[in-house]
């Protein structure tokens, strides 16, 4: 029965990859995923010129511990005693990607003092794991395109072609069909690095594996703070194995870990889990898409950016022209016997340039800014005397000491302006 032979060393190095890699868990699908990377670690498909090994795609939502699958790839690979190097793709700057892959030349830009291999040269015959693939720029997709389909590529700055002989495995948390229809991944990439596919299970899909990983997370945590270990009551149980988990195996570790230095020593229910845990029906909200977003508070934001930077520019006007005393305009008490100095308009015309004069930032509620801002200096200086008699309940003293103008000027333009 080759067959049943076959299933059962997968079996067999399956168990011996857990216990390698710290694995924890028996859920069929896990063990499924575990076997897929082991069948397909030793094959070496000679569909690329440089007679490289095929990619693996390795799909999941974060949190799921898709870091395991290359390492266990290329454990069981026949590269196994060459390098293996992880990249995390989403952490390095769009600046320096392809340097930090391919290399660069001296001189390729600035700080480039010498000469430098990039990853894929490091790693020259043994495996390299992309980590978030998605987050590649297109650029560098290109480019990453062109080592799969012949070995080769360029360091930044060179024109002299270099060849490689590696193993790419990727991973990513977005569903990269969605990416390519919107142009942010390259469709030739997705389809030559999708040759091999391996799907990691959430672990809200993984049932009784939630138990067995709180459990050794709660031992570990209790060895590493010396601190005594906690055990979970039957309905802890129930409750970590309902809730959905959107940070998958990450979000139980950390839950653990809080519940483990708080409840040291006790059994833990679900009422003091729940403290550690959030509400289901919170935790799990889809986040706001691009379609349904608002300018209205970048909108208000760059208003009271203009507020800030106008009252600034004023108050440097103010001292050039010796009217105040080099003090913050926030801390400058207004009275009446202070009309003398006092500009006599909102609009204060200096060299020819208009600058109006604001409230101070932390005085006005930007959540009341219309969308709508005035097209002249007037109607500007007419709206922000309006608002302040409302926001001051029409004390006309109070809103001339916000506005920063003489009672007398605050009712002369009300008349102008038809506020009365």
């Amino acid at each position: 029965m080759p067959e049943t032979r076959i299933s059962n060393t997968l079996s067999t190095q399956a168990q011996q990859a857990k216990q390698q890699f710290g694995i924890v868990g028996n859920a069929p699908a896990l063990t499924a995923a575990i076997e897929r990377a082991i069948r397909v670690a030793p094959i070496d498909l000679s569909v690329l010129v440089a007679a490289a090994d095929d990619t693996v795609m390795i799909c999941g939502e974060s949190g799921t511990g898709k870091e395991f699958f290359p390492q266990i790839i290329h454990r069981f690979s026949a590269r196994r005693h060459a390098k293996y190097i992880a990249v995390n793709c989403g952490a390095i700057p769009e600046g320096t990607i392809d340097s930090e892959l391919f290399g660069h030349e001296k001189g390729a830009f600035t700080g480039a003092v010498d000469s430098r291999k990039g990853y894929f040269e490091e790693a020259d015959g043994g495996t390299i794991f992309l980590d978030e693939v998605a987050e590649l720029p297109l650029t560098t997709q290109a480019r990453l395109l062109r080592v799969l389909e012949s070995g080769e590529y360029l360091r930044v700055g060179s024109s002299t072609v270099q060849k490689t002989n590696i193993r790419v495995v990727a991973a990513t948390n977005v569903d990269l069909l969605d990416a390519v229809a919107h142009g942010k991944f390259r469709e030739d990439l997705f389809y030559r690095l999708s040759t091999i596919q391996i799907h990691i299970p959430p672990l809200r899909d993984r049932g009784n594996d939630i138990r067995l990983l709180a459990r050794k997370f709660a031992s570990d945590f209790a060895e590493r703070y010396r601190v005594p270990p906690i055990s979970f009551a039957e309905e802890a149980d129930d409750a970590m194995r309902h809730y959905r988990w959107p940070g998958n195996v990450r979000q139980l570790k950390n839950v653990v870990e809080q519940t483990a230095l708080f409840e040291a020593g006790t059994e833990v229910n679900a009422d003091a889990l729940h403290r550690y845990i959030p509400e289901i029906s919170t935790s799990y909200m889809p986040a706001k898409t691009a379609s349904l977003h608002s300018y209205e508070s970048e909108r208000e934001m760059l208003l009271g950016m203009i507020f800030k930077l106008r009252e600034r520019i004023d108050e440097l006007q103010m001292r050039l022209d010796g009217e105040i005393p080099a003090v913050p305009m926030s801390h400058k008490i207004i009275s009446d016997e202070e009309n003398a100095s006092m500009p006599t308009s909102l609009v204060v015309r200096s060299h020819g340039t208009p600058e109006v004069h604001m409230a101070p930032c932390s005085e006005v509620n930007y959540s009341e800014v219309e969308p709508e801002v005035p097209a002249t200096l007037e109607e500007t200086e007419r709206e922000m005397i309006r608002r302040a008699l409302e926001r001051n309940q029409g004390r006309r003293k109070a809103a001339a000491s916000e506005l920063r103008i003489s009672e007398r000027t605050l009712y002369r333009k009300i008349k102008d302006y038809g506020l009365e």
